[in-house]
């Protein structure tokens, strides 16, 4: 009995420290410099390990096998095809022509330029996690050391500390958001609904040690508008929630996230689709358009990528949030990679495995940029006004711009898009005098 009294009391001790030093200071929008004195002395930290390992790789090591870097594990001949066919056929057809299909191919075995998107990214240097460059071998004690207590802090102390804090955050957001929702629609619903959201948004990010820079607040999305962002992980909408409310828009869930969405639809008019209407393009387009036409509503949220890629790169934007009409709100996310990997390959881990490997890393630290709005021209379709905000995202993002569809993540390349290189090459053959 007195064992569990002393649990009681300790637990009790914990919610009261958690709540009267961060959540109450998180909900008003106030630091009282804790997460700043962290951020320094893991900055210094890491700058320490970084200067240890530039150190022991002076020194002889064991020859260990070349290993692929973050700029690309092979050498590529950036020649356009076109430019490489003309030069393979400037006579007639020989054997050592299937040579270049033959090197492309393995070009793409190796490592091209789309599932590469699909993985973490690698490190230039360790940063004390688990996830480590490939390169890393021992280096010395005193490293092991430190990484060892950084295990220790960061799963015997962070660990329960984030968890209680997403509890917290979590539970206030399906309670708050089920009470707002009971009022009548009116100004003070809509108030009471935007504070609901953006406390319980601060709570969350402080429960990923979150450390957010939001550049250029001048254009940051206005009601009636719609903002499209780059998507890395699903703690975008917590990132950007943070810093003002959206209107969110996704596909029915069931479980806790499910629970979630059905108590914020009630204060928020945030649009979930069926599984079945998801599917249906005009019923989207028609309710994302109804949205849009009340410029009391909040701005809508959608990330057109549709899959997460990780933190490298913009693939195509889907045509569909850019035939709505309306002002688009460019935004640009860009996080730092050194103290935690927030991207989501889903096909690996699930959202359970993501959200421990998030909450045990050092901190979540971002940048968001808040792009000029763009409206749609004239003269141009959506695949062209989709292509120039994708651009412009990846301008400011300092993020490689590929033209993929990220549906490839979990789909083979059309047979429409193969025919079409083939014609191409087949008009080159032709065009160089090889065949006819």
């Amino acid at each position: 009995m007195e064992v569990v009294w002393a649990v009681a009391q300790v637990g009790a001790v914990w919610v009261a420290v958690v709540l009267g030093l961060i959540v109450l200071p998180s909900a008003l929008g106030v630091s009282l410099g804790i997460s700043e004195a962290y951020m320094w002395v893991l900055v210094k930290t890491l700058e320490w390990a970084t200067i240890r390992l530039q150190k022991g790789a002076k020194k002889p090591q064991p020859q260990m096998p070349r290993t692929p870097t973050a700029n690309g594990i092979i050498e590529r001949d950036e020649t356009p095809m076109e430019k490489e066919i003309a030069l393979l056929h400037r006579a007639d057809f020989e054997f050592s022509h299937i040579f270049y299909f033959c090197r492309k191919g393995f070009e793409a075995i190796v490592e091209d330029e789309v599932t590469q998107r699909f993985s973490s990214e690698e490190l230039l240097s360790w940063n004390l996690l688990t996830r480590t460059n490939v390169n890393f071998h021992y280096i010395s004690l005193r490293l092991t050391v430190v990484w060892v207590i950084g295990v220790i802090v960061r799963y015997c102390f962070l660990l329960p500390l984030r968890f209680t804090l997403a509890a917290i955050g979590i539970t206030s957001m399906i309670v708050g958001t089920t009470a707002v929702g009971q009022l009548p629609n009116s100004s003070v619903k809509n108030y009471l609904s935007e504070v609901v959201h953006l406390t319980c948004s601060r709570i969350l990010v402080r429960a990923l040690s979150g450390t957010i820079h939001y550049h250029n607040k001048e254009n940051r999305p206005q009601k009636g508008g719609i903002c499209v962002a780059n998507h890395t992980s699903p703690i975008d909408a917590i990132i950007l929630t943070n810093d003002g409310c959206y209107a969110m828009v996704g596909q029915v869930h069931g479980g806790l996230m499910g629970v979630i969405q059905r108590a914020t639809v009630k204060a928020c008019p945030h649009v979930w689709f069926e599984r079945s209407e998801i599917k249906d393009r005009h019923l989207v387009t028609k309710r994302l358009r109804e949205h849009v036409a009340d410029k009391s509503k909040l701005p809508i949220l959608i990330f057109p990528e549709g899959t997460c890629i990780n933190n490298t790169s913009v693939m195509m934007f889907k045509k569909g949030s850019f035939e709505i009409g309306g002002t688009i709100y460019p935004v640009a996310i860009k996080y730092d990679p050194q103290f935690g990997d927030a991207f989501w390959n889903s096909s690996k881990y699930n959202i359970v495995s993501y959200l421990l490997r998030i909450m045990t890393s050092w901190a979540i630290v971002c940048n968001v940029w808040y792009l000029p709005p763009m409206v749609r021209k004239e003269d141009e379709d959506a695949v062209q006004f989709a292509n120039r905000v994708r651009s412009a995202i990846a301008r400011q993002g300092g993020l490689t711009e590929l033209p993929w569809d990220g549906g490839l993540k979990r789909a083979k390349v059309k047979d429409t898009f193969k025919e079409e290189q083939q014609k191409n090459y087949s008009k080159m053959l032709v065009r160089n005098g090889s065949v006819g």
